[in-house]
């Protein structure tokens, strides 16, 4: 079993000389903030040091927790001016109804974490190889495949940062042994006794009787969770080019590309594409339902699979990722809105439903070039397309659901596509026409629509 050691530390931190510690107060942070405290002053380093404490209220908890919690920030503050280290303490409220307390904190955490990152400074959490073994365990649990069983990375990124966890390769007992050692004081979160957390029933009652029974045990499952993590690098330098061959530029995957790949090949393309995207990795049964009932279904049938926050769905032999939360499958609340419209200068309109604005300028753009609205014309913004319309470059006209099916825009789209009218004149839709009647013509005063979306 591997000491704790400072060398080891030094070679984690890959050159890095900025850092953020997320510090609890318990034995790992407090270790590693110690460590990073040692390398500095004993090396002649050139180290800045930060730490970071988020003193958290949960909703729903009992009125003890919230004395353990205030009783950590204290010795946290008391430990960080002894040893002269720069301390932010960042109050969090977590409400974990939906995800659960640990999901819920750890994403609020990690948002407090980033925002609090300054200029080419890195993240560095205490994670040693005990929590490594309970990760790769819970993987087992839930039936994850090679990615949940690779465990968590040395390095990843965060945000335009890092994320590093240098203590990976000691186990706690080292740990421990190097703080008892140093006369290092810690605190122990109570919240650590709760066997109704699946992490802490590991960490108490599973990981003794198997690291008892095989004393390298721990060794073993971060050399697995390693391996684990190779075939997975490998899998993506293989499938990568395939992958980009297979998305169009608006980074919709194509069912046809997909149909013709083994069923093996083609879930490890769809949870590459979906990585891509930062989505909840689906099961095994999602993705087989992902491709018989959404990638497979009828061509006049809309049909969707729900992952996490996000939808996926088909349109015309393509696969389209949509956060749910932009209420794709409903029209904007406000159905018409006037637009304070001055010619001569730029124009901007807030638009409702998190649809972004709408921008109109006389200077040049890439936004569409359409006339100018005359002074006796009330300009106004719309939803939901009616009727025949007749846009620049075509002959005749098509009916709206028509020419939506022509131009190529999804159904679920094609409510939510601002429409310029002056007066009760179908000017231009965003982004995808301009009318007949919305034309600048040669000589004509003109100006440019631009949708920025949010």
């Amino acid at each position: 079993m591997a000491s704790f050691s400072l060398t080891i530390l030094l070679q984690n931190l890959e050159k890095h000389h900025k850092f953020l510690v997320a510090f609890s107060g318990g034995l790992d942070s407090t270790v590693l903030l110690h460590g990073l405290l040692s390398l500095r002053d004993q090396n002649h380093l050139k180290l800045n040091i930060r730490a970071i404490h988020t003193h958290e209220k949960l909703i729903h908890r009992q009125e003890n927790w919230a004395k353990d919690a205030d009783q950590r920030l204290s010795h946290c503050q008391s430990q960080c001016e002894q040893w002269k280290v720069p301390l932010e303490v960042v109050k969090m409220e977590v409400d974990p109804r939906g995800k659960g307390i640990e999901a819920a904190a750890r994403t609020v955490r990690y948002q407090i974490f980033l925002n609090a990152l300054k200029k080419d400074e890195v993240l560095l959490t205490g994670h040693h190889q005990n929590d490594q073994c309970e990760t790769v365990l819970l993987a087992l649990k839930r039936g994850s495949g090679p990615a949940g069983l690779s465990g968590m990375p040395l390095a990843m990124p965060l945000g335009q940062s890092q994320l590093l966890r240098p203590q990976l390769s000691f186990s706690r007992h080292s740990l421990q042994l190097y703080a008892i050692e140093k006369g290092i004081l810690w605190m122990e979160d109570k919240d650590n006794q709760n066997d109704r957390f699946d992490r802490n029933f590991l960490r108490r009652h599973i990981l003794p009787l198997l690291t008892g029974r095989w004393p390298y045990f721990l060794e073993c499952t971060s050399r697995s969770a390693a391996l684990c993590a190779e075939q997975e690098t490998l899998l993506d330098e293989l499938l990568s080019e395939q992958l980009c061959q297979l998305q169009s530029q608006a980074g919709t995957l194509s069912i046809t590309g997909l149909a013709a790949c083994s069923e093996v090949k083609r879930n490890a393309l769809l949870r590459r594409w979906l990585d891509t995207k930062k989505v909840l990795m689906p099961s095994r049964d999602q993705l087989t339902r992902l491709w018989k009932e959404v990638a497979l279904a009828k061509s006049d049938a809309q049909p969707y699979l729900q992952c996490g926050e996000y939808q996926i769905r088909r349109f015309r032999e393509h696969l389209y990722l949509l956060k749910s939360n932009n209420q794709s499958q409903s029209c904007p609340s406000i159905f018409s809105m006037k637009w304070p419209f001055t010619p001569e200068s730029e124009n901007t309109l807030v638009l409702p439903d998190h649809l972004g604005e709408l921008k109109c300028t006389p200077y040049r753009s890439e936004g569409q070039v359409i006339r100018v609205p005359k002074k006796n014309e009330v300009i106004s913004i719309r939803f939901r397309l009616t009727g025949n319309i007749k846009i620049l470059g075509r002959d005749r006209s098509r009916h709206s659901k028509k020419l939506w099916q022509e131009l190529g825009i999804p159904p679920w789209e094609r409510k939510r596509i601002p429409l310029l009218y002056f007066n009760e004149t179908l000017i231009a839709a965003a982004e995808v026409f301009v009318t007949q009647k919305g034309e600048a013509k040669q000589g004509e005063p003109h100006c440019y629509l631009e949708w920025v979306k949010s």
